[in-house]
């Protein structure tokens, strides 16, 4: 039988990285923060002959990266991202991070300079279900893209899309595209008329 070579990558994503793939132009550089098994960076090293770097702070991740013959750095968000040159990347990318972070704000600065363009995912707190699950239960919602108690949770700064568009514009930024997902990943006419109350998932791409 005929085995793979260990940094032969797959062709495939899960749906939410499709997503960024489009939003990412071919041959650029790539920081990846909090990249986990490296499956976004492996595929734009194979199907677009992008470079880069993974942040990542799990053990088992690292392993799984400098398996696939990805450049991992062991690191932690919250100490920001001083060792990287203003402007040496040309996208910045963080998927479901940004909530878990102590200083969104400060860290989203600093994706900007040091990248042209930075790609964010959250879970939106204010999907209906999430608001009702709070207001009939009254207690800290549980749900697909919210799976933790209230005191095990890494997730210490909730937000929706309305705060996340307020931070943009008091730091002074640029909404390039914003997709609205459901928890499949998953876009719909309802969901862009109504993202606040029926976006799971929000995913936005932004510059200075």
């Amino acid at each position: 039988m005929n085995q793979q070579p260990l940094n032969q990558q797959p062709t495939s994503l899960r749906s939410d990285l499709k997503i960024i793939e489009r939003w990412i132009q071919p041959n650029s550089q790539v920081l990846d923060l909090g990249c986990g098994h490296g499956d976004l960076l492996a595929h734009l090293k194979t199907e677009k002959q992008c470079q880069g770097y993974g942040l990542e702070i799990n053990p088992d991740c690292i392993v799984s990266c400098i398996e696939k013959g990805l450049n991992v750095i062991e690191h932690d968000l919250n100490h920001g991202l001083e060792h990287f040159k203003d402007s040496s990347v040309d996208t910045v990318v963080m998927t479901q991070a940004l909530q878990a972070v102590r200083r969104p704000d400060i860290l989203l600065d600093d994706m900007l300079r040091v990248g042209k363009e930075a790609i964010i995912t959250f879970p939106n707190f204010g999907y209906w279900r999430t608001r009702f699950y709070l207001m009939a239960k009254g207690a800290m919602p549980m749900s697909k893209t919210l799976p933790y108690n209230w005191y095990d949770t890494p997730n210490i700064h909730m937000c929706t899309f309305h705060d996340f568009e307020n931070l943009c514009r008091d730091q002074g930024l640029t909404i390039v595209e914003r997709t609205v997902v459901d928890s499949r990943h998953t876009e719909s006419l309802s969901t862009r008329l109504w993202p606040n109350l029926l976006g799971e998932i929000a995913m936005y791409r932004v510059t200075r």
